[in-house]
């Protein structure tokens, strides 16, 4: 059975001709988006999903804005509003090492170099330079943990663990 994993969320249309407003949740925007790519589209009520190929994208604020092969005008697409944009697992490239899939990272468990647990990894912002991760605490407070070299220190996948070294001022 095939594994998906999710691309972004079509929020709305964009202009009447065709083009789509989608909240990116890839790790890499610029490839998934690509002219030509295959996208597959998840609608709630739908058993199937809609192989969509790219035709253009571009950024427009804080979305994505896609238009896709065969699809030209507002009619086309205003159905798709609230899908998902999703991948096969057959789509997902080889990185480089020290380079992590975002469903790898989120649900990590993340603990300081000395051992003292910090929380699981809830989600991933992408506010510019560097990631972010959010790491949600047992008693529900979050920590904003930066993916640099200075403070990420160890990454095991297989066991779901993560060891920082925090920065002054880091943990509240």
């Amino acid at each position: 059975m095939e594994k998906w994993f999710n691309v972004g969320k079509i929020v709305n249309t964009h202009g009447i001709r065709g083009e789509v407003r989608v909240i990116s949740k890839t790790d890499f925007p610029e490839e998934r988006y690509k002219k030509g790519n295959t996208l597959f589209l998840f609608m709630p009520d739908r058993k199937e999903p809609v192989p969509l190929t790219v035709q253009s994208h571009r950024v427009h604020k804080n979305f994505d804005l896609l238009t896709f092969a065969g699809y030209d005008n507002i009619n086309q697409i205003e159905p798709f509003k609230g899908g998902i944009l999703k991948v096969p697992e057959s789509q997902l490239g080889q990185l480089d090492e020290d380079e992590f899939y975002f469903h790898e990272i989120i649900g990590c468990t993340v603990f300081t170099d000395e051992g003292v647990e910090i929380g699981k990894v809830k989600e991933i912002l992408t506010p510019g330079a560097n990631d972010v991760w959010v790491v949600k605490g047992s008693g529900g407070k979050e920590q904003y943990i930066p993916y640099i070299a200075d403070v990420v220190t160890e990454i095991d996948i297989e066991n779901k663990k993560i060891t920082i070294t925090p920065i002054e001022g880091l943990l509240s």
